[in-house]
């Protein structure tokens, strides 16, 4: 197992959760997470939750959400939820607190711009049972060619990482899905909000399953 290494935005974490998520809800996100997390049942791995915004989305149907929050403000705020079904554990995307073939379904919610996503996408298939889900909710580079994947490009190579607690703009997050061997049954891409014109505007929703 590799070393522990400390995860701390404290000026990032809180300005995600006093201002970005607010945004989000006002922005009709609030749809997206039911979408997201809709039909999920048995034991779930959210990796990144943050402040827990997830969590009053998950069907009752869920009797277990193992929920992997690293940054400490963010981690204190995904434990106030009260939810008895969540375990919030100060943990890792690469190293998940869960046995092989434990999980029926892992959930990315806007984290896959942030961790290493080769070692989080192969601890989340490590976690899921054979046919187990993969949910993802992320935003993502331009949907095509063009002037703006080239400046999401230039502003991550610029430093804007180091600013917004390893946000990038520029990643293929549904390649990078199918490189780690899973089968993509559910794809949308869209703007958020509609006829946004942001760089970090382009986003997709989708489902894959485990071979």
């Amino acid at each position: 197992m590799s070393a522990r290494r400390a995860v701390h935005h404290p000026l990032f974490a809180r300005v995600y959760s006093r201002l970005v998520v607010p945004s989000i809800v006002r922005m009709g996100g609030e749809d997206l997470r039911r979408r997201l997390l809709v039909g999920l049942h048995g034991t779930v791995v959210e990796v990144g939750p943050g402040d827990g915004a997830n969590f009053p989305h998950y069907p009752d149907e869920v009797r277990r959400i193992v929920a992997v929050e690293p940054e400490p403000y963010l981690r204190e705020k995904a434990a106030s939820h009260g939810d008895e079904r969540v375990e919030v554990r100060d943990d890792l995307a690469s190293e998940l607190p869960v046995d092989d073939g434990e999980a029926d379904a892992v959930v990315f919610s806007l984290v896959l711009c942030s961790v290493d996503q080769p070692s989080a996408l192969a601890e989340a298939r490590r976690v899921l049972h054979q046919g187990g889900q993969l949910r993802f909710l992320e935003h993502v580079q331009a949907h095509e060619p063009g002037a703006a994947r080239r400046w999401q490009r230039a502003l991550d190579l610029a430093g804007r990482p180091r600013l917004s607690g390893g946000c990038h703009l520029a990643r293929d997050t549904v390649g990078a899905i199918e490189d780690a061997g899973f089968e993509i049954t559910e794809l949308e891409r869209f703007r958020f909000p509609e006829h946004a014109r942001g760089l970090s505007s382009y986003v997709v929703l989708g489902r894959a399953r485990r071979g």
